[in-house]
């Protein structure tokens, strides 16, 4: 089976579509291409039970789970909604990414 490319990387700010969590926005903290997942800062929180440790105290803490990449858009830069993403190559033949509402280059 082939992974498929994603076209969200780490660091891009993205908007949930779809999902309890719809409307949100976020930065991308991990990409999972293999799995098609990300994980995005404040979206799909878990609560996790820690044990204590020697090196940490124990308790309950929240932490983001991995979203399917399909429930997720990129955020325009120019107005901050849902776009999609294209490619463009610059005179200099250096391929960019492009938001396909606006025509902004994206980071």
């Amino acid at each position: 089976m082939t992974q498929a490319k994603l076209k969200i990387k780490k660091g891009d700010q993205v908007v949930v579509i779809t999902g309890k969590d719809k409307g949100k926005k976020g930065e991308v903290t991990k990409v999972l291409p293999a799995e098609n997942r990300i994980v995005v800062a404040g979206v799909n929180q878990m609560t996790k039970h820690r044990k204590p440790s020697q090196f940490a105290a124990g308790g309950i803490e929240k932490i983001e789970a991995s979203i399917h990449v399909s429930n997720v858009a990129l955020a325009d830069p120019k107005t901050g909604k849902a776009t999609r993403v294209g490619y463009q190559t610059l005179k200099d033949g250096k391929k960019v990414r492009v938001a396909r509402k606006s025509g902004e280059t994206i980071g």
